[in-house]
């Protein structure tokens, strides 16, 4: 557990340095802060918790801006990548689970350069 939780604090200060050139930018952390009441839906499935639908509806919110919606998608992406319990199959409904429609699929496949 203390490995992954450093794995994923890792990524956070990764994300917080390099988006630190952006004034009231969205972060890394700012993602993970939205996302983190998912992380037991995203490792297991069943049900989406409230909160977790809140904090999708928050990080949509947030990710007003093209710059935003690539970091968002950048940190997701990362995220994923460094924590091996995640399963990309279940991040793909989640959107649409919680109303939310995000302009591009969350998935591993997806070119974050090339959202709008």
């Amino acid at each position: 557990m203390a490995m992954k939780m450093m794995k994923v604090f890792c990524v956070m200060v990764v994300c917080m340095v390099v988006s630190s050139s952006y004034a009231e930018a969205l972060t890394c952390s700012d993602v993970s802060n939205k996302i983190s009441p998912c992380l037991n839906y995203l490792k297991q499935g069943g049900e989406v918790p409230a909160n977790c639908c809140a904090g999708v509806k928050g990080l949509n919110d947030a990710a007003k801006t093209t710059p935003d919606r690539q970091t968002a998608c950048t940190c997701l992406k990362n995220s994923f990548k460094t924590n091996k319990d995640l399963k990309s199959d279940y991040a793909v409904p989640l959107p649409s689970k919680c109303g939310v429609t995000i302009p591009y699929k969350l998935s591993m496949e997806t070119d974050c350069n090339k959202v709008k």
